[in-house]
């Protein structure tokens, strides 16, 4: 069996400060999905070509910060960026862009966040019909996960963080997920033991690491040394990957893959 090509992804992390602590944006991928199907995730996607597209406008860090902080080529670094910003704003409406400051409003751009899903426009397009520029400072990174071999889709994924702008509201608008909440990662950790909810090793690692912040601002100050994961098939269905027995404790018994 041919192996799937590798696509490169990005992940966003939404974050809020809750009364109990940080909070997360995460969903429930619906049964059908070829991908991921019933794991709980956070929003995100693959690059796709118009990721590429020369009308993007760009405030924040130069795509060549970005190149050093994610540790790859300018033009990929460009295109990992907009595509969390784009995704972003297609699988739950928060829209990172702005002009001058992030937009409060989201409601006005339903209409093109369907054709941006429809592939009918592009986000660069979307932005400057608006007058709004990406706003790239709202976005931190924070890993970098690849796909283990023997999945029927390969991503090399790039995990981001950013703070929920003031006035918008993430949603559950999308057909590929079935339930959307704001929770605390310990307490998606605490569902993925008691069998209540399923995920995958790299966002059960980056719910450990959340989990270890008080604040949004902590999580967005810590910056850390972005190092890729690529996981084998060496031991087990979901491959070999750091803390791996660490992430079996917490499985629940039946669990797809459990060692």
């Amino acid at each position: 069996m041919t192996e799937p090509v590798i696509k490169d992804a990005a992940t966003v992390m939404l974050l809020r400060d809750g009364v109990a602590g940080v909070e997360v944006f995460v969903a429930r991928r619906h049964s059908r999905m070829v991908f991921a199907p019933g794991m709980t995730v956070f929003p995100g996607g693959g690059v796709d070509p118009s990721d590429d597209d020369p009308v993007q406008d760009w405030v924040g860090p130069e795509p060549a910060v970005w190149a050093d902080r994610l540790g790859v080529a300018g033009d990929r670094a460009r295109r990992l960026v907009c595509a969390a910003a784009r995704e972003t704003f297609e699988e739950c409406g928060v829209l990172l862009a702005g002009a001058g400051e992030p937009v409060r409003d989201v409601h006005r751009y339903a209409e093109d966040r369907a054709r941006l899903v429809r592939h009918e426009l592009s986000f660069g397009a979307f932005l400057h019909a608006h007058g709004l520029s990406m706003q790239t400072q709202l976005l931190t990174p924070v890993s970098n996960w690849v796909t283990p071999p023997g999945s029927p889709r390969r991503y090399d994924t790039f995990f981001f963080a950013a703070a929920l702008p003031a006035g918008q509201e993430p949603d559950d608008a999308t057909s590929e997920v079935d339930a959307t909440a704001w929770q605390r990662p310990a307490d998606v950790l605490t569902q993925f033991r008691a069998n209540e909810s399923l995920l995958l090793p790299p966002t059960w690692a980056q719910l450990r690491w959340l989990a270890n912040f008080a604040t949004v601002a902590e999580v967005l100050a810590a910056e850390p040394r972005i190092v890729r994961i690529g996981p084998n098939r060496r031991r087990g269905m979901v491959g070999d990957f750091p803390d791996r027995d660490a992430y079996f404790a917490d499985a629940p018994e039946g669990f797809a893959g459990h060692a």
